[in-house]
Formats: C-alpha cells, structure tokens, sequence
C-alpha cells in the first residue's frame, strides 16, 4: 500500500460512507461566431511576433520576403509549394540537434490558433514536425489558414488530440526574471512570423 493509498484512505474514513464527489461544471463558453482575425493578429503583435496577411498563393513570397536566401528545417509533411526557390529546404528526417541550430529558420504549419489569447498550437503532424525544430533556431515562421482559428482555449482544446505533443506558441520565447526584464530566445525562437492565408 503506497502513502498515497493511506491518506485517501483516512480522508475516506473521516468522510463517512455515502459521500459522493460533486459533478464538474463542463458548460465552458463556446463561441459559435466566426473567431476574429483582427483580434489574433493584435494579440500576436502585442506578443512581438510579426504577422503577414496573404492569399494562398502568396505564400512563398512572404517567406522570401521574411527569410531572404537562407536555409529552413522544414517537416517532412510541409507542402513543398510553400517554399520559394531561393530557400534551400533541409527536410527533418531525424536532424541532429546542431544542424537544426545552425539553419536560418524553420518552417511549419499549424494545428489551431486562439484569437482571445494570440496563441498557436502546434501538435507534431506532419506539417509541423518535431518540437525540436521550432525550439532551436533563432527564427520560426508559422503558415496559419483562416479555417484553422478558433475564438477561445475552450473551442481549442476541443479540436486537439491531448495524446499528441502540443506546443502552444504566444509569440516569440520569452521570460522576465525578478526585476521583470524581458529576456527573448531564451528556450525557443527570437523571432516568429506568422503568415495568415487569407480565404
């Protein structure tokens, strides 16, 4: 019997029998309406992270625009019509962690993104690869689809898989110490760019 089995036990016992646990309240809100974009891209910038509106086929425009020539890690599940030909694309397919370091950036899709809190959440599908290539090199440029933008976490946690690795993504890495002085890149990215695909 472990010390955890003792404690429930004597909270149990002290209880009585015939106690029963309350139900939860489930009723989170929900938003029906069509989340704003508007307010996502604020939220994003108010995170530091530079945003980028296209259409679809303005994709590898912004990331030439963002990147210039350079090299990205991208995940083996990335459209490669995403990509301009000037960027050399090095797909992960087990990268070390140092050749991950020393590209230019990385590319990804997206799982869901929050309008209320700014924040995108990643969850390991193809187009989005390893946690890995996010977190190592200095800039992270995100793809995010129209569709894909929900109103509240609630509405989030809804679409996602909680057995999947998920990383949730409020601009750029940060952190403050003591005296609150804002320290960027200190375990991810300095830089993210999120480039918003218009319908």
């Amino acid at each position: 019997m472990s010390s955890k089995d003792v404690i429930l036990g004597r909270i149990r016992s002290a209880l009585g029998p015939g106690l029963e646990a309350p139900a939860i309240p489930r009723n989170y809100r929900r938003d029906s309406d069509k989340p704003d974009l508007d307010l996502l891209v604020e939220r994003l910038v108010d995170y530091k992270a530079v945003v980028h509106r296209v259409t679809g086929g303005g994709i590898p425009a912004a990331i030439l625009e963002i990147l210039g020539a350079g090299t990205v890690v991208v995940p083996p599940g990335l459209p490669t019509e995403w990509l301009p030909p000037e960027v050399e694309a090095v797909v992960d397919d087990g990268l070390e962690a140092d050749r991950i370091g020393a590209a230019d950036g990385v590319v990804t899709g997206a799982a869901v993104a929050i309008a209320e809190t700014g924040t995108i959440v990643l969850d390991a599908s193809p187009d989005q690869g390893r946690r890995i290539i996010t977190l190592l090199p200095d800039l992270h440029i995100c793809v995010l689809r129209p569709e894909q933008v929900v109103a509240s976490v609630p509405e989030a946690v809804a679409r996602l898989d909680p057995r999947r690795p998920l990383t949730w993504i409020s601009g750029p890495s940060a952190t403050s110490d003591i005296e609150l002085n804002r320290v960027e890149g200190v375990h991810g990215p300095r830089n993210l760019h999120v480039i918003l695909v218009a319908d």
